[in-house]
């Protein structure tokens, strides 16, 4: 029976997913749309994403000329916002406040609809990746929770 002891490691990673979106909403704050335009135009002379006509390259480009039109709000208030409630969560995580497990499952389910919605809105590439890493960490916090009630059951039942 697991002990425990791999929590941190999981909840190490929740909480470099919730910095990674912070950070990025934070950079795409600051980064101009030229500075954008020029990155993808770097990735595309070198075929990183396949033929500069591909499918992969074409949604980069929709995406880029989007939000260096200045549509960027909604991802800078969205990965903001995402980034700072598993930030929240996992800092409620470590200190292992049972009360928060089913509350971040549930927040992050909200954030996986919302997700699946916006990709059928926009097409997006991104939103999908975004929402499977969501379902995942409930995955993960939905387990930790069952652990923890468990030992919390066993120690109350040894005493």
């Amino acid at each position: 029976m697991p002990d425990g002891t791999d929590v941190p490691a999981r909840l190490l990673i929740k909480g470099i997913d919730g910095a990674a979106e912070l950070l990025t909403a934070l950079v795409l704050l600051v980064v101009s749309g030229a500075t954008v335009h020029r990155l993808v135009a770097d990735v595309l002379s070198h075929d990183l994403l396949g033929p500069p006509d591909g499918t992969l390259a074409r949604h980069l480009v929709a995406g880029t000329a989007e939000f260096a039109s200045g549509h960027r709000t909604f991802a800078v208030l969205y990965l903001g916002l995402h980034g700072v409630v598993k930030l929240a969560l996992v800092w409620a995580l470590l200190r292992r406040i049972l009360p928060a497990y089913p509350i971040a499952a549930v927040v992050l389910g909200v954030f996986v609809g919302y997700e699946l919605y916006r990709v059928t809105r926009t097409g997006s590439i991104l939103l999908p990746f975004l929402a499977a890493v969501d379902i995942a960490i409930i995955v993960m916090i939905v387990r930790e929770y069952r652990l923890l009630c468990r030992q919390q059951a066993e120690r109350g039942a040894g005493h």
